[in-house]
């Protein structure tokens, strides 16, 4: 790239000025060489254009697309402000990317939701065929007469699939003014702006005069046979017959002349409102492809040892370019704001916002200023190079990191990385962070658990086991798995329990396994994804050399934050390991059989919640429910929000630590609805969501009727009831073994 000699926006004007003079071209070229169709099928382009209107076309038409690339490369200066962000395209991801950007052409992803991503198609298809067959008519309107090939019956398919893409247009642009002004879904109603009005007024004006100029056309041309394939505009242009041939010529010639200025406006209003997103969303869908693991935050450098004096992102500088990219790449559709378990709940969060706020703060502190993503009011201002202009940290502590507005997003928006850079700064630089967090630092720092207990008693749920061993740091770690336990499974009473069942079944399995006890450390997660990359490192650091002092390579999780930052965050700092969660884990040994479940039943009907750093961040979903599943006798029900859109249990993002003092408890929106399913038990394969519907469940004070469980113990519960009923009368029973 260095070697490149022009900058990006500089290639935008590059090109802009060489469609330009492409379009002159196609302008004067034809009345020189005069290449007519001979063919009695066909269409003559220009039909009753008076010269002095078909110069001045080409005359303004250039003008109009020079200007729409300089518009464009203004935006591209400000994505050129932005930090390095290695998306080059290699042999590697040429297929991801050339997936990803199908997905987006194709209208995949916004397909998820059904009625706004088929209003979408017809609107986008009927366009993009609309402008390919106005693109074809002028090939043809270039060649020589041996070359042409809109005649006979190519002409006439060829006006049959425009008409069709026409009326397709037309139907998406209805469908989208009934559902923005009459239907007005909220997510919808609140960001709707004048802009709107104007980008479904320009293309509904260019879709209506379209029609009615091909009519004009027709009935000036006496109406000829071979263009009743023109299904729409021929029958229409019956409706003038009577009409003297003055009034006609005229009615066409205005027409075509309204149709043309619906089209300038539109190359106007492409790269000054939200309409720019038909040309970036598909391009961010091609850059959606990286490096660094979905589950994985952006590295830093190592804190110990770097000369940068400012962490985090404040400045529009601080984002990478393809973040500044992704806020002209918004739809504005507010898909991320109806499943963030923040805003459901009354908190001020709102990711959608997130993202306009952060393009408006570098749109306008650009040289020079340009639009923001969507329309503000005028009383809003931004002074400085600040996010924290138009963010306030509220809404960015506020954020539970459970990555819903990144997965639901049809263009793959990265906001949560927006969020955790922003925490980075407000930690590191400003220590502005909420007060409970600077306990959980200073236990974190001074005790190595976020608790702040004796690390000495680490390992003492383990106590009431046999065969548990606890291994030393310094020698060779001489068995297959080691057991990270996690904060929460050595301290927590709830998770403690846990702990025993999984130690339990991987005994049970024949595992060869071991922990380390008192020398585990907190992984790290909850300082990181709190913006506090000091502590993560810390411990992250003594963590790896202890793995690799050890020879460490196969490590089971009962915790999805532990199972995330060891497998997706640690290799940034040198720690590569094969890393499996215990609903992995589990799974596998069930499916073998190695852990077999003959006899084992629970007649109960039971729900799984999914975990946000299980599934979203590393998509492991169906493991956990068919290790419930595999239990005869369970009747496993789905809560209406699961999977790719689960409801957060509210503790991630280290908001495990933090006071919900604003709104609705988080806990308790995902509580009641897994109470309402009906089930008389809760799955869940996460410490952090044990204890948040353990806690939601007696806050609705039902927790005599369901109760909260891990699937490790729901799967050791219905074993061990089955030993005991098949243990010989006077026999001896010996759990674990």
């Amino acid at each position: 790239m260095r070697r490149f000699p022009f900058r990006p926006h500089q290639v935008v004007v590059l090109l802009g000025v060489l469609v330009a003079l492409g379009t002159i071209a196609s302008g004067v070229a034809p009345r020189i060489t005069e290449w007519h169709e001979d063919s009695p099928v066909h269409r003559e382009v220009f039909v009753n254009v008076p010269d002095a209107v078909y110069w001045a076309f080409y005359a303004t038409a250039p003008v109009m697309l020079f200007m729409v690339a300089w518009l464009t490369s203004l935006r591209f200066r400000n994505y050129e402000r932005g930090a390095p962000d290695d998306r080059r395209t290699t042999r590697a991801n040429l297929h991801r990317r050339l997936r990803d950007f199908r997905a987006g052409v194709w209208m995949q992803t916004l397909l998820r939701d059904p009625a706004a991503g088929l209003m979408h198609s017809f609107l986008y298809f009927g366009f993009v065929f609309l402008f390919i067959a106005t693109v074809l008519l002028e090939i043809d309107h270039q060649l020589p007469e041996s070359l042409k090939f809109l005649h006979g019956r190519t002409y006439q398919a060829y006006a049959m699939g425009a008409d069709l893409a026409g009326v397709l247009f037309l139907i998406g642009i209805v469908w989208a003014i009934v559902r923005r002004y009459v239907q007005r879904p909220y997510r919808i109603r609140i960001k709707t702006k004048p802009e709107d009005a104007l980008i479904l007024g320009t293309f509904l004006v260019l879709g209506v005069t379209g029609f009615l100029a091909e009519a004009f056309r027709i009935a000036v041309e006496d109406r000829p046979a071979y263009e009743e394939w023109s299904f729409v505009g021929y029958p229409l242009s019956s409706l003038v017959d009577g009409w003297s041939a003055t009034s006609v010529e005229l009615a066409h010639r205005w027409t075509w002349a309204v149709h043309v200025a619906a089209f300038f406006a539109f190359l106007v209003i492409l790269p000054t409102t939200k309409l720019r997103h038909m040309i970036t969303s598909p391009m961010n869908m091609y850059l959606r492809d990286r490096e660094r693991p979905k589950g994985a935050m952006k590295p830093m450098p190592n804190l110990m040892e770097t000369e940068l004096e400012s962490f985090g992102a404040v400045a529009i500088e601080d984002f990478t370019w393809k973040q500044l990219f992704d806020t002209d790449a918004c739809t504005v559709c507010g898909r991320c704001t109806s499943v963030c378990p923040a805003q459901n709940t009354g908190k001020p969060l709102d990711p959608r916002e997130i993202v306009l706020k952060v393009g408006e703060v570098m749109n306008a502190t650009g040289s020079p200023r340009t639009s923001p993503p969507v329309g503000v009011v005028p009383e809003i201002t931004v002074e400085a190079n600040s996010v924290f202009e138009r963010i306030s940290p509220e809404e960015i502590w506020a954020c539970t990191s459970c990555k819903a507005c990144d997965e639901i997003c049809p263009v793959n928006i990265e906001i949560l990385d927006k969020i955790l850079d922003m925490r980075r700064y407000l930690a590191l630089m400003e220590s502005n962070f909420p007060t409970e967090l600077g306990n959980t630092y200073r236990s974190m720092e001074n005790s190595g658990n976020v608790y702040g207990l004796n690390q000495g008693d680490r390992g003492d749920w383990a106590a009431s086991l046999e065969g548990v061993e606890i291994v030393e740091p310094g020698g060779a770690f001489d068995h297959e798995y080691l057991y990270f336990v996690g904060c929460a499974g050595s301290f927590d009473d709830r998770n403690k329990k846990t702990s025993r069942a999984l130690a339990k079944l991987m005994q049970r399995a024949g595992l060869d396994f071991a922990i380390l006890g008192p020398s585990e450390l907190c992984n790290g997660d909850q300082a990181r994804r709190s913006g506090n990359e000091y502590i993560f490192q810390m411990l992250a650091m003594q963590n790896i050399e202890t793995f690799d002092g050890m020879g460490v390579r196969k490590i089971v999780t009962q915790c999805p934050h532990c199972f995330n930052v060891l497998k997706n965050d640690y290799p940034q700092l040198g720690g590569n390991y094969e890393v499996i969660h215990h609903s992995q884990l589990l799974d596998e040994l069930v499916a073998s059989g190695r852990l077999s479940l003959a006899g084992a039943s629970l007649e109960e009907r039971v729900t799984y919640h999914d975990s946000c750093y299980l599934g979203r961040h590393n998509d492991v979903y169906l493991a956990p429910r068919r290790v419930v599943g595999s239990l005869a006798g369970v009747d496993l029900v789905e809560m209406p929000r699961n999977g790719t859109r689960g409801m957060c249990c509210g503790a991630g993002g280290a908001r495990m630590w933090m006071e919900e003092n604003v709104g609705k408890k988080v806990n308790t929106e995902r509580s009641q609805e897994a109470i309402a399913t009906g089930a008389s038990r809760i799955a869940v394969a996460c410490p952090f969501c044990y204890v948040m519907f353990d806690d939601g469940v007696k806050g609705e004070r039902k927790d005599e009727d369901v109760k909260v469980q891990d699937i490790a113990e729901i799967l050791w519960e219905a074993i061990e009831n089955e030993d005991k009923r098949s243990a010989p009368v006077g026999g001896t029973f010996t759990p674990g073994i």
